[in-house]
């Protein structure tokens, strides 16, 4: 695998609005709809998006947010997310360029699609501890990422998910949402602060 790195992202967002069609193929649709189930009944408070891409999930979750911040880490991510959610007022489209400081202190729910087996691993734990931090008791994180790996990847993406959470360095309620042979949506709840790191899986 050679990953692709933030260039490599502006370059495909320049060449065309949607170059995985996630905003028109059909499992990126049941995937983001368990995306959605994942974040609650709703509406959600403060929720924060890392790696929104073109926006294709952030506008189905700013009409399930109070507020929205979705970061996007190239210009021409932002731009097509600042476009995808014009219509919600109460949502924003932010550069962040990962690992870095989050746009607000506490949020009451994280969502991260399709970006942690793009960072190494030392940008993967300063972002997990950064939602560690962030996420307040009781919140919801949910994860939605590939089963399998593809050549761009800096990372594999067996597992990266539970790596994740475990480098957090907090227990974790742990539900999956959906699953196909793919890829995987789960949320997880901060479990008792009083508990050693780890998982606690709830299986559907």
């Amino acid at each position: 695998m050679k990953a692709i790195d933030l260039n490599g992202f502006a370059e495909k967002f320049a060449a065309d609005d949607d170059p995985w069609r996630t905003f028109s193929n059909r499992d990126e649709a049941v995937k983001r709809r368990a995306i959605l189930h994942a974040l609650g009944q709703g509406p959600s408070g403060r929720v924060l998006e890392l790696g929104s891409g073109n926006g294709s999930n952030s506008r189905a979750i700013a009409r399930r947010a109070l507020r929205l911040d979705a970061t996007e880490g190239t210009v021409e991510g932002t731009r097509l997310t600042a476009l995808a959610i014009a219509a919600s007022p109460r949502a924003r489209a932010i550069s962040l360029v990962l690992p870095a400081r989050f746009p607000r202190r506490d949020y009451d729910a994280i969502v991260i699609a399709e970006l942690l087996y793009y960072l190494s691993p030392i940008a993967m734990r300063h972002v997990a501890r950064g939602v560690a931090a962030a996420l307040r008791p009781g919140g919801r994180l949910v994860l939605a990422h590939h089963r399998i790996d593809y050549y761009d990847f800096a990372q594999h993406a067996a597992d990266i998910q539970e790596r994740f959470l475990l480098m957090t360095g907090m227990t974790w309620q742990v539900e999956t949402m959906r699953r196909r042979a793919r890829w995987h949506v789960l949320v997880a709840r901060r479990g008792d602060a009083g508990h050693r790191t780890g998982l606690s899986f709830r299986h559907r």
